[in-house]
């Protein structure tokens, strides 16, 4: 058993997709195991997406995050990191597989609707950043 983070980002509340995305979560067998919707400071996404502080892209990626309510959740179950990933979809929509999530709701990279932790020592970096109050069962 893992857990993994995914976030669903400003667009995708604002679409209402925040049940769609969990559905599709729970109706793969995963299990939500933390959920809250909050308004992300600044401190929290820069440290975040710290890695690609260099990028052109970066300040871009802290503001659009910073810009609406946005869900973090915290999903748990067997691969949960890699089947989260498969389900979500490539980070460019254009370029996803119909059935993923990008592939069926998301039309931007700059509004792609989620993020999903990368490995699982990424999604131990990122659950402690966006749920310090602790750990899942």
């Amino acid at each position: 058993m893992e857990t993994t983070l995914v976030l669903i980002k400003p667009g995708g509340v604002q679409r209402n997709l925040i049940g769609e995305i969990v559905s599709r979560i729970e109706r793969r067998g995963l299990k939500v195991t933390g959920l809250k919707l909050i308004h992300a400071a600044q401190e929290t996404v820069e440290a975040h997406y710290a890695e690609h502080r260099e990028r052109p892209f970066f300040g871009s990626v802290v503001s659009y995050l910073v810009s609406g309510p946005i869900v973090a959740l915290a999903v748990t179950g067997d691969n949960s990191v890699k089947a989260i990933r498969a389900m979500m979809g490539a980070t460019n929509p254009i370029d996803a597989t119909p059935g993923t999530v990008r592939g069926d709701l998301a039309l931007s990279i700059e509004d792609n609707l989620v993020h999903s932790s990368s490995d699982p020592e990424a999604a131990a970096a990122e659950l402690a950043l966006w749920f310090p109050e602790g750990t899942f069962a």
